[in-house]
């Protein structure tokens, strides 16, 4: 692989415009392309086999309608609400709206607009809704809000924490280089493979689901990793100029090297990402195709599109001043460096201790769906629910959905009605509504949708109250609706996350054994990113359901981690943390393969990428960080959980832990079957009383 990263870097060197001018060709048809023919993004929750699925494909059945979406117009007073409704009904692909209700006190009136499926309906049934919600709102005597079903299929995925990350990208890689030439081209050449992979996600959204959320992601991935990527191979770069290796081939043998650590660290980050198909989930399978797709432009673009503008560029990169900031910056990093490596058991238990402590919060975590009550007070959605739980109690915001099979007996009916009436967690249930052999009663909880006390409900509904009141006859029963479908999706994720860890452990660590000849490499892998990654979820605990520095975040109250958000940031940060894993592995085996000097090689791996690592993983970081900054709670775990992880992995794990526990193992470190063994008394032997090295050090 080297001589064909090689061979493409020593192309892109030679033909450097012509390779930039097709980039810039590809970016431009396909963003053209998305414009003219792109879709638009949406969430289904479908996932086959489960209750609330079986549920809405017994409604689909009935060719009613009722298995659509749905959207709920609150007017407060409820005096015009006749008027919203007429006009909603106008609207295209309407199927049908609910006959007025009006809350207990008078003060709250609620109407459903019923669409068909996600499949008939676009963005624009969403826009002309809102105009109507909008109209009717204009008028001060009434207040007029909207959420439902249609708002969460099609909302507008968030924008404006890439610009953010973006900005303080630069920021750091200027303080980094000194150079303005250096700085700028990590970020162009993100930016430019960014745009070309965003463009084909919207082209795919024509034919098929993807979620909202992936083009979200797949930004705070694909800043992230591009700019990394492209900040490894650019540093190589600058130290081959500095050393007197002419342009052109220092370009070629970056590529080679430092491009073939990017190639390794791209390709177990999509195995990591493409993992989650183990989940059986079509929205997250979906999203992690979406993703790894944006991971794999990133590479293609650091390794063609990179060296191409550092031709471009020519000596330029390296400014007037940097050879004398990266020596007195490594000088500093080799003091930190041999300071850890000659203390090694004192860092070790330290830095366990610490992220120990980090990671206890996991074990309380709570999955779920944050609702509309989650949301700032400016968006809709959150007004018109406050509306609701005021006025009809928390329960209206999560109806369960019974959906019947009679199988020709009607008279079930009445009986399971008032079965699930008396159920001390039912507030409330409609009179049914019949199409053939199927019927559904509408039953409202007594606690809100993201309430534990609701999922307990359901679960009761399934297992008790209804088997007991349909008996051994023919009919049957499942719980569907919105509160259920999110609960069932959150199980099954749980369920599905112990077989998804192993097969990414398993396919990591074999990807590292064949890589780094070693056994016991990929396993100190494999655990100290299960430690950055535990303390990442013992941080979204704290902060998210424990409320601890939720103002600074600007969450308005505490919520359940999203369900699906523990097995996704795992795939990613699990990639993630391979990149910095597998770049400073890299650097530390050409010193150990150079010279047998287990010592050496880690101090000499580390000075020469510890700067590197530490800029790059504080680029991620503020990438992440910018996301937090937006209004939804999954946004804002997102950024805040992948931010952690790296700010973790990168300065207690990469550049302590690491280098302390290689220290402790010496030549193991490099020990694989048919290698040879490290007998005792032999320097970096475990065998005895104590761990040496060539040095003599501990």
């Amino acid at each position: 692989m080297t001589q064909l990263l090689h061979r493409i870097g020593g192309f892109a060197a030679l033909h450097p415009w012509r390779v930039v001018a097709a980039w810039l060709a590809v970016a431009a048809v396909v963003l053209a392309a998305s414009a003219s023919y792109g879709g638009d993004t949406s969430d289904s929750m479908e996932v086959p086999g489960l209750d609330s699925q079986q549920a809405t494909d017994l409604l689909e059945a009935t060719g009613s309608g009722q298995a659509g979406l749905t959207a709920q117009l609150v007017v407060s007073p409820p005096a015009g609400l006749a008027d919203v409704r007429a006009e909603a009904l106008a609207l295209p692909h309407v199927l049908g709206a609910s006959d007025p209700v009006v809350s207990p006190d008078g003060q709250v009136g609620l109407v459903t607009i019923q669409y068909p499926g996600l499949e008939e309906l676009s963005k624009e049934d969403l826009t002309a809704l809102q105009e109507v919600r909008d109209r009717a709102d204009a008028d001060p005597a009434q207040q007029v809000e909207l959420r439902g079903d249609l708002v969460f299929a099609f909302a507008e995925p968030e924008t404006g924490g890439e610009v953010v990350g973006l900005v303080a990208a630069l920021v750091i890689l200027l303080v980094a280089f000194g150079s303005v030439v250096a700085a700028g081209i990590p970020i162009g050449v993100a930016l430019t493979g960014l745009a070309t992979a965003v463009g084909a996600m919207t082209l795919a959204a024509r034919h098929l689901d993807v979620p909202t959320w992936a083009p979200v992601l797949g930004s705070m991935v694909g800043l992230g990793v591009g700019i990394d990527y492209a900040l490894f191979i650019l540093t190589r770069h600058r130290e081959q100029l500095s050393d007197g290796v002419p342009l052109r081939e220092s370009i070629a043998r970056a590529v080679s090297t430092a491009g073939a650590s990017v190639v390794l660290a791209g390709g177990i980050v999509v195995v990591a990402i493409l993992g989650l198909t183990v989940a059986g989930v079509p929205f997250m399978t979906a999203g992690a195709f979406a993703v790894s797709t944006i991971v794999l432009v990133m590479v293609l673009a650091s390794t063609t599109l990179l060296p191409a503008l550092l031709a471009i560029a020519g000596n330029r990169v390296n400014g007037t001043r940097g050879q004398a900031r990266r020596t007195r910056s490594d000088e500093r990093w080799q003091r930190r460096v041999e300071h850890v490596v000659s203390h090694p058991r004192v860092y070790v238990l330290g830095v366990l201790g610490v992220l120990v402590l980090l990671a206890l919060p996991a074990f309380a975590l709570r999955a779920g769906i944050p609702d509309d009550g989650t949301l700032p007070e400016t968006r809709t959605e959150r007004r018109a629910y406050d509306l609701l739980a005021d006025g009809f109690g928390p329960g209206v915001n999560g109806p369960l959905l019974v959906v019947v099979d009679t199988a020709g007996d009607p008279a079930v009916l009445g009986p399971l009605r008032d079965a699930v009436a008396a159920d001390p967690g039912i507030a409330s249930v409609l009179p049914p509504t019949v199409s053939g052999d199927i019927a559904t009663l509408v039953a409202d909880p007594t606690t809100g949708p993201q309430d534990a006390a609701t999922y307990d409900t359901t679960e009761r509904l399934r297992t008790e109250v209804i088997p007991q009141a349909l008996g051994d006859g023919p009919a049957s029963a499942h719980v569907g609706g919105q509160t259920a479908g999110f609960a069932d999706v959150g199980a099954r994720v749980n369920e599905r996350l112990p077989w998804f860890v192993a097969a990414v452990l398993l396919l990591s660590a074999l990807l590292l054994a064949v890589v780094f000849r070693s056994v016991l490499i990929p396993l100190q892998a494999a655990l100290m990113n299960l430690l950055s990654i535990g303390a990442a979820y013992g941080v979204l605990v704290m902060v998210f359901q424990w409320g601890w520095g939720a103002e600074l975040i600007g969450l308005e109250s505490t919520v359940p981690v999203v369900s699906f958000i523990p097995m996704f940031m795992f795939a990613v940060v699990f990639g993630l943390s391979m990149d910095y894993e597998v770049f400073l592995l890299s650097r530390i085996r050409e010193e150990y393969d150079a010279t047998g000097d287990t010592r050496g090689a880690i101090v000499h791996g580390l000075t020469r990428t510890g700067r590197v690592i530490t800029s790059a993983a504080f680029i991620m970081i503020a990438v992440f960080l910018g996301f937090v900054l937006g209004e939804d709670p999954a946004t804002k775990m997102f950024g805040l959980g992948l931010a952690t992880a790296v700010l973790v992995d990168a300065t207690l794990v990469r550049m302590v832990l690491l280098p302390a526990t290689m220290q402790l193992f010496g030549r193991w470190n490099w020990w694989a079957p048919g290698a040879g063994r490290v007998r005792a008394g032999e320097p970096g032997s475990l065998v005895g009383s104590s761990v040496t090295d060539p040095s003599g050090a501990p």
